[in-house]
Order: C-alpha cells, then sequence, then structure tokens
C-alpha cells in the first residue's frame, strides 16, 4: 500500500478534480448532436455517456504511460510540480467553460504539466521528442483525419441510402447516432480518463509511494474513470449549447457519420499511446461532415474562433502551471496560497456561471440572431457541386440548397441539429 504525504493527498485530490472538471468540459464531444437532434432527451444522453466513460478507463493504459513515463522526466519532479501543472489545466477548463468554449481539456493538461516542469526543472526536463510525436503532431493531424474520413463517410452513406425510404432511414440513422455517441463517450474514457491516471501516477513516482515505470494502480484506475463519469452526467450544458448552434448543420446521417469517425480516430489513437485531443477530433469530423453533404454550410468564423482557442490553449495552461510552480518553490506556505487561489478563482467562476443557468431544460434554446451566413470556403464549394437529381432521396432529406435562391415555399426542410 502506498505511504501519502499531505502534499501528495492534495496533488491526487486536484487530479481527481480535474478529471471531474474534463468529463463536463467533455460531453458536448460524445452528445451535443444526439441531444440537439431529440435522438435522446438530454439526461438519459449524459448518464450513457458517463457509463461508457467508466468503461472506457478500464480497456487501456498506454496514454497513462505516455504521460507518467515519457512526457517528462520523472527523476527531480516534486508532486508541488504537478500540483502546480493541475492548477493551470482546471483554471483553463473552468474559464472556457464559462464561455461556452470547447478547448481541450488534453492540451490544458499538457500545457500545465510542461510549464510547471520547466518552471522547476528546466526544459531538458521535457522530453522534446515525445511531446512532438504524441502531442503536437496528433494534434494537428488528428481533426484531418477524422474530418476527412467524416467527409467521405458522409458522402458514401448519402450514396448508400439514397433510394432507401425515407422515414424507414431516417429512424435507422437516429440509431446509429446514438450508437455512435456512445462509441465515442467509450473513446473518451479510453483516452481522456487516462491522462489524469498518468498524472497521478507521476505524482506517486515523484512523491516516492510507487517504484518508477509503474503502470497505474487500480485504485487509479478506478477513481480517474469514476472523477470523468460524474463530471460527465452533471453535463457541460454551456459547450453543449455551444456545439449545438455553433459550426454546421447536421442530418442524422451526418451526425452518424461525424461521430463514427472520431470514435475511429480516438479509439486508434488510444491504442497507440497518442495524446490527441477529443475535441480536435470531433470538430474536425463534424466541419468534414457538414463538407460532405451537397449544399451543406461550415461556419468558418465560428470554426476560426476556436482554431485561435486551440492554439493559446498549451501556452496559457503553461503559463500558469509554471507561474504556480514558482508560487510553490515558496515551501508549504506557497503552495498554501496556489491552493487558496485555485478553489477562490473555481468559487467566482461558478458565481459569475450563475448569472445565466445553462442546464438540460433550456441546453438547446437558440437565438435567432445567432445564425451565421456560409463562409466564402463553403461558397466555392457549393457552387462547384452539381444538384442532385430531381426526386433523388438525397434532393428530398437535403435541406440547404446550395445556393438561396433554389429555396422555394412549398419546400419543407428536413429538421437538422447544428452542431
Amino acid at each position: 500500500m502506498e505511504s501519502f504525504s499531505l502534499i501528495l493527498a492534495i496533488v491526487v485530490v486536484t487530479a481527481l478534480a480535474f478529471d471531474f472538471t474534463n468529463g463536463f468540459h467533455d460531453t458536448a464531444n460524445a452528445m451535443a448532436t444526439t441531444i440537439s437532434t431529440g435522438a435522446m432527451k438530454p439526461k438519459v444522453a449524459v448518464a450513457m455517456s458517463a457509463v461508457l466513460n467508466l468503461v472506457g478507463a478500464f480497456l487501456s493504459v498506454e496514454v497513462a504511460n505516455t504521460i507518467s513515463k515519457g512526457l517528462v522526466d520523472e527523476a527531480g519532479i516534486r508532486p508541488e510540480v504537478i500540483f502546480a501543472a493541475l492548477v493551470g489545466a482546471i483554471l483553463w477548463n473552468l474559464l472556457t467553460w464559462l464561455v461556452g468554449l470547447p478547448s481541450s481539456s488534453s492540451h490544458a493538461l499538457m500545457g500545465g504539466l510542461i510549464g510547471a516542469t520547466i518552471a522547476s526543472a528546466g526544459v531538458g526536463a521535457v522530453h522534446g521528442d515525445v511531446l512532438v510525436t504524441k502531442v503536437l503532431i496528433p494534434a494537428i493531424a488528428a481533426p484531418l483525419v477524422a474530418g476527412i474520413a467524416a467527409l467521405l463517410a458522409t458522402r458514401l452513406t448519402y450514396s448508400l441510402g439514397s433510394k432507401a425510404e425515407g422515414k424507414a432511414s431516417k429512424k435507422g440513422y437516429r440509431a446509429g447516432q446514438i450508437a455512435s455517441a456512445g462509441l465515442v463517450s467509450l473513446a473518451h474514457g479510453t483516452n481522456d480518463a487516462q491522462k489524469t491516471m498518468g498524472v497521478i501516477t507521476l505524482a506517486l513516482v515523484a512523491g516516492g509511494a510507487v517504484a518508477p515505470d509503474s503502470d497505474p494502480p487500480m485504485w487509479v484506475i478506478l477513481s480517474a474513470g469514476l472523477a470523468i463519469a460524474l463530471g460527465t452526467y452533471l453535463g457541460g450544458w454551456r459547450i453543449i449549447r455551444t456545439m449545438g448552434k455553433g459550426l454546421t448543420d447536421l442530418q442524422p446521417q451526418q451526425g452518424f457519420a461525424a461521430q463514427t469517425s472520431a470514435a475511429t480516430v480516438i479509439l486508434a489513437s488510444s491504442h497507440l499511446g497518442f495524446s490527441l485531443s477529443t475535441t480536435h477530433s470531433v470538430s474536425g469530423s463534424v466541419m468534414g461532415a457538414g463538407l460532405g453533404r451537397k449544399g451543406g454550410v461550415v461556419r468558418w468564423s465560428t470554426a476560426t474562433r476556436m482554431f485561435v482557442a486551440w492554439g493559446l490553449t498549451l501556452p496559457a495552461a503553461a503559463l500558469v502551471g509554471a507561474l504556480a510552480e514558482y508560487v510553490t518553490g515558496f515551501g508549504s506556505w506557497g503552495t498554501a496560497v496556489v491552493a487558496v487561489f485555485l478553489i477562490a478563482s473555481s468559487a467566482a467562476i461558478w458565481k459569475l456561471s450563475r448569472r445565466e443557468v445553462v442546464d438540460h431544460t433550456n441546453v438547446n434554446d437558440t437565438d435567432a440572431d445567432t445564425a451565421e451566413p456560409a463562409g466564402v470556403i463553403t461558397t466555392a464549394i457549393a457552387a462547384v457541386t452539381p444538384p442532385p437529381a430531381s426526386g433523388s432521396a438525397t434532393a428530398a432529406e437535403d435541406p440547404v440548397p446550395a445556393f438561396p435562391s433554389q429555396a422555394t415555399a412549398e419546400r419543407t426542410p428536413t429538421p437538422t441539429t447544428t452542431v
């Protein structure tokens, strides 16, 4: 049984707090489209996602090992460094949750860990090859691969279903959307829950509680899985609402293709030990699915704001982590100051969020003035895309014409969801 010091216990509790924020921050990745289409009721959707996150946490430890054994040098890393890293990650998660921005919890954690490690032990303590090959390259490749896969899957789906009966096809795709959302939740557990496992294991090694190069103990796996599941169940309603009206208009066919593509990328990356962002993967697949349907719209202004936030996540969390590590370097009172700052900041953010409450009762509410026009890229793609054949199932199911002038008063659009 591991022996615990006070600082080690604080680190473990803080890591589980981060895991909790990761759960409600990333719920939108799996459930935004399913909730918005009405395929599942909000509370049922997040409950299913929570259970599958917990199951996924037990399926692999490759990503946990990447963090605990590969990203930074275990030698010389004190538990206070891990604590400082978690402070940076938690505050970034809470700030982006407050504004409903679907940023990467994974990169917040990586940034906090890198910044705190550099502040404590120097640049040499960060393994640059692991950072590049297993964090940075997947950060760029994952949304591209998921987007291309979703684009091709969407076009294949519409092609194969072009002669299917309308109502039966929609019902089948809604069922498929529920299944694919569950697969994304399972994949999220295999990737994101393991990051907290890796951080706790790294702290245990730094505190001398377990031997170097150890795999996460069973109690670490269980507690990390439960924390992310609880956070998922409470639901990141603010981010779900943003994802529900931000990037593109999706039909169930597209939602199914997007979620399946994202889940495949995440599961493959978990198997290889790549610490990628589920937010990046899902967002990329959603945009790919949006482009995969004839006349589909991707709101590039919204996507651009997300890209900027993604780029800021690593350095912002690293800066806070480095500052927190500097303060903890003054001793026990410095650690206490950082802990009080974290608690006070978290309470202030929560209080600000109460000014406009978003929960399962109003998560699908939208404002008439939130719609954005199609961007230049989408318009150009629509201009060179031949219109579907008259009377085909694709034409009947497509609610967004390639050009606004093609809409007619007699045409009743199929209900869509915006993600």
